[in-house]
């Protein structure tokens, strides 16, 4: 069977990666030309003077256990984003290859693709059955510059969780010329633990973000899952020292089996939250459809979405604005807030509402 890794860039398979200062714990570092002492205003329990580790080992160690993988399949990055970035820049020849997309979905593959050189190819979503992944157009018109395909469930804008069972179908019809990235950015809202059975097919990356569900969006930090040989490739591609002392430590925090405990009942309070907010909303006449959601927000179609997002940037919350965009047509993306968030959200639009009787 075909290696993951012999998809990707020759240059970067030959590249030899940089070694950094050797770490050993409780040694004293005279390897790395760092400050030997900390700084004044520098309160942070072990010192910032020094780099952290290459690789977070602990890290590493805690979120394999926490998936239930091996450690050698873990690839720590700064947020799931940078892992975008570097699959784009390790698999496409600039000029050559290409990534697929099915839009509407997270705009940053395109972005990472374009700033590499990337051709970004466009199969959509199927809008009447549900914005459905088109798995078979997908296969059918697979081309043999294409090298990733990414896929997001749930979906980010629609919110809609796919069959796992899709994605393995399509990782099996395009094993040996393709690589299926599955986005689990908001995989917790959807119980979807089934999704890491994904990672028994050769030509899967997962990657998850601790932005989400587990709360440290300003940590920027997420992970790529998937062969160790792969691993080791993105290693080649990514900086030294490149995550931050902090973010690891609050990561590992967040990952302690007492402050995992309480996740469930959050995540479940957020679902609550969301079908809160999508029944009163589906009462409103200046709606035309809240889409079904598995993740934290919801995408809503207005009949005048301009309105919307002028009022409630007046009570001072903000939307996302997808209305223009294709196959979101009208279209405002919701994030769930705290309680009186969405209750302000609530009020607002009733109001709004109650003044728009006549928008046809």
């Amino acid at each position: 069977m075909t290696s993951m890794v012999e998809l990707a860039r020759p240059e970067v398979r030959a590249l030899k990666a940089y070694v950094p200062a050797n770490y050993s714990e409780g040694a004293v570092r005279l390897n790395a030309n760092e400050s030997p002492s900390r700084s004044d205003g520098d309160t942070s329990p072990d010192g910032m003077h020094r780099y952290p580790e290459a690789r977070p080992k602990a890290l590493t160690q805690t979120l394999a256990a926490h998936f239930g993988v091996s450690d050698k399949n873990v690839f720590i990055t700064r947020g799931s984003s940078e892992a975008i970035d570097l699959l784009i820049r390790c698999f496409c020849r600039p000029n050559i290859d290409g990534i697929v997309i099915s839009p509407p979905t997270f705009g940053m593959y395109s972005v990472y693709a374009n700033l590499q050189g990337a051709a970004v190819r466009s199969v959509p979503l199927i809008e009447e059955s549900g914005f459905a992944l088109p798995v078979d157009a997908i296969v059918d018109s697979w081309l043999g510059t294409d090298r990733l395909v990414f896929v997001t469930s749930p979906n980010n804008p629609t919110g809609n969780a796919e069959s796992v069972s899709e994605f393995a179908r399509e990782a099996k019809a395009i094993s040996g010329r393709g690589i299926v990235v599955v986005d689990g950015a908001y995989a917790e809202f959807a119980n979807l633990d089934a999704m890491m059975s994904l990672l028994e097919h050769p030509n899967i990356v997962m990657l998850r973000t601790m932005s989400k569900a587990y709360g440290l969006a300003g940590a920027r930090c997420g992970a790529a899952l998937g062969p160790a040989e792969l691993v080791e490739l993105l290693a080649k591609t990514m900086p030294p020292y490149a995550v931050p002392t902090p973010s690891s430590d609050a990561a590992l925090a967040v990952l302690a089996e007492q402050a995992l405990a309480t996740m469930p009942a959050r995540l479940e309070w957020i679902v609550a939250e969301r079908k809160r907010l999508a029944a009163a909303l589906e009462e409103m006449d200046l709606v035309e459809q809240v889409y079904p959601s598995d993740a934290n927000f919801l995408l809503v179609r207005f009949r005048e979405p301009q309105l919307v997002l002028e009022a409630a940037a007046q009570r001072g919350l903000l939307l996302r604005d997808f209305s223009t965009a294709p196959l979101t047509h009208n279209c405002l993306r919701i994030s769930v807030g705290t309680s009186a968030d969405n209750a302000c959200l609530i009020e607002t639009l009733q109001s709004l509402d109650v003044d728009s009787r006549g928008i046809a």
